[in-house]
């Protein structure tokens, strides 16, 4: 019996090592699993970060991308209101000069009519058995001309005043003793302004 002891402590101490073995291999495996999932969350992470990061980025290029398309829309908004109001001016600038001239055409066709009534004036002379139809003549002529000047009609006052190519045509250059060179010295035929525009220059012979 003694000598059987030793052996029965040897297997029950060879038992209790298996089992502090056993425990030291499934620390060690939890360790490892431990360190596995530690791993694979790290990895999670910068993946997940990186992901983070390119999201950033292409979202910053898309703010980029629309705020530059926002800008060129602005602009080409900006350039469409002013060539509109570009548009509107000069359609309103081009019915005015249409409103305020529309008869010129017409009346200048009528100043031949005008002068022919002042040269048949300038003829009568005083015979009496002409007076009165002179008179009716002119009671016309004048009533022509009121109408006209309502309109904006003015004959230009040319002698005497220094030659000027915007209002005047010289159709002559004469000596004169009564006026400085580069003067008015005869109207040849009258001229007429519509308004501030010149519808007619007038024929004038010019002091050299």
């Amino acid at each position: 019996m003694k000598e059987s002891q030793p052996i029965q402590d040897n297997i029950n101490h060879s038992e209790e090592d298996e089992l502090n073995m056993n425990d030291n291999v499934q620390e060690d495996l939890r360790q490892s699993s431990d360190e596995d999932v530690r791993q694979e969350e790290t990895g999670s992470q910068e993946t997940t970060s990186q992901d983070q990061v390119a999201d950033t980025v292409d979202l910053s290029a898309e703010v980029e991308k629309l705020r530059a398309d926002n800008e060129e829309g602005q602009q080409r908004l900006l350039r469409t209101q002013a060539d509109f109001d570009n548009f509107r001016r000069r359609t309103l600038k081009e019915k005015e000069e249409l409103g305020k001239y529309a008869s010129a055409k017409l009346i200048t066709e009528l100043l031949p009519v005008i002068d022919n009534f002042q040269r048949a004036l300038s003829t009568a002379g005083d015979h009496p058995e002409s007076a009165s139809y002179v008179k009716g003549v002119e009671m016309i002529f004048r009533q022509l001309e009121g109408v006209l000047s309502a309109e904006g009609l003015t004959a230009m006052e040319a002698v005497g005043q220094p030659f000027n190519p915007e209002f005047h045509q010289a159709i002559m250059q004469v000596e004169s003793e009564e006026h400085e060179e580069g003067i008015v010295v005869e109207e040849v035929q009258k001229g007429y302004l519509l308004k501030d525009k010149v519808l007619r220059p007038a024929m004038v012979k010019v002091s050299g």
